[in-house]
């Protein structure tokens, strides 16, 4: 038997998912801008979806760009939001965010620094929640020379939640944009993007239980992109190309199927499941530490350091045993590379470096977790204090 804990990583598309897709690409696999009838079937696939999507989310249809997924929405947010704003008013060069962001946000904000942008990074405490009090100063001093901000909302490694309604209130106040990345977020918690004071929001169809290759960027009304994939008027003018009709519509699918989940109160069923996995698992190992664990986390995410243990080797020797779950660091050139994410943090490096995230899905049962603590408890008890010493070296 498989067990499946890394649902931040990716979701199991929905069966009903894939059979949209199908029959997208078997009927309805015209192009969309087409005006023929095959074209014009394909165009409401993507239509519908785009309904669907902007009825879970809460924008209105026409502020929604379809992408490949949420690097190309976060990149096409960023960088097309910052080369605007700087067209418009060139005093605002500088572009923040913490260093818990995932790199599809750190890469982008990295390249605004080659079109003329100075990049801070947002102190961020013990948790990794941002320091509203420094940011709120940084803003007194600075907010007439920022011109976008990007918090990411649900943290992919830890699940922690960022303020970020009074984060986007701030931003307001001094004119600045503020992007949130939403993958985490979208499809697991209630999203009403237009009664929040966020201007752009990004997230991706996979991370739902929809399909890889499908991804959206919502705009505030009268914020305006330099569009970054340029060569076709389709989805407004601000994403080029022919756009993907069969993971577009099973992204819309995958919509309509995360609201009616939301409309109940599994959520509590979940963060219960989740809250009771971690509690066992801090039982079994000396020293074990969730990180984050004193901020409000998203329901379904838990990051737990074993200190003295190297995370990529407790990957490979729980996926043997059959447990999907992600390392909190990862190997590079012959070392041991702690999390950005953690690092940001703080964390101490030795728990960084033994880090594991365990993440849940709506289909996750009881059943599941107490196999996946058999397994947990089976392998960290072979682990003497002598080999936890080795597998440190």
């Amino acid at each position: 038997m498989s067990l499946y804990l890394d649902n931040n990583a990716t979701t199991p598309p929905a069966t009903e998912v894939i059979e949209v897709m199908r029959c997208c690409l078997e009927e309805d696999w015209g192009n969309p801008s087409s005006a023929h009838r095959i074209g014009i079937a394909a165009r409401r696939r993507l239509e519908l979806a785009r309904t669907s999507f902007s009825n879970l989310v809460g924008c209105d249809e026409s502020q929604v760009v379809f992408t490949s997924g949420g690097t190309e929405a976060a990149n096409l947010a960023i960088l097309g939001a910052f080369r605007r704003v700087v067209a418009d008013q060139p005093d605002r060069t500088i572009v923040a965010c913490p260093g818990t962001e995932h790199p599809a946000v750190l890469d982008s904000i990295e390249r605004c620094r080659g079109v003329g942008a100075e990049i801070i990074r947002l102190p961020v405490d013990s948790n990794g929640v941002l320091d509203l009090e420094g940011f709120e100063r940084l803003l007194d001093e600075h907010g007439r020379m920022i011109a976008l901000c990007s918090v990411m909302w649900a943290n992919n490694e830890t699940g922690v939640i960022q303020p970020i309604e009074r984060i986007g209130e701030l931003c307001r106040e001094h004119g600045v944009l503020l992007h949130t990345d939403a993958v985490q977020w979208v499809g697991r918690e209630p999203c009403d993007f237009a009664a929040l004071p966020i201007d752009l929001l990004t997230c991706s169809a996979h991370k739902l239980h929809g399909p890889k290759g499908a991804g959206a960027l919502v705009l505030r009304k009268g914020v305006v992109l330099e569009s970054r994939a340029l060569g076709g008027p389709q989805e407004r003018e601000r994403r080029g190309g022919t756009e993907n009709v069969a993971a577009i519509a099973g992204f819309g699918r995958a919509c309509e199927l995360a609201a009616d989940w939301l409309d109940g109160e599994r959520r509590s069923a979940g963060a219960a499941l989740r809250d009771r996995f971690e509690s066992k698992v801090l039982a079994l190992f000396d020293g074990a530490v969730i990180n984050g664990g004193d901020a409000p986390r998203i329901w379904n995410t838990v990051n737990i350091g074993f200190p003295g243990l190297q995370a990529q080797l407790l990957v490979v020797v729980f996926s043997e045993r059959g447990l999907a779950v992600s390392g909190g660091a990862a190997c590079a050139s012959g070392s041991l590379e702690v999390s950005g994410v953690l690092g940001a943090m703080g964390v101490d490096p030795e728990i960084a470096g033994g880090s594991l995230r365990f993440s849940l899905a709506r289909e996750t049962t009881e059943a599941d977790i107490d196999a996946a603590l058999e397994i947990i408890t089976d392998v960290l008890s072979s682990f003497s204090t002598d080999q936890r010493d080795h597998l440190s070296d």
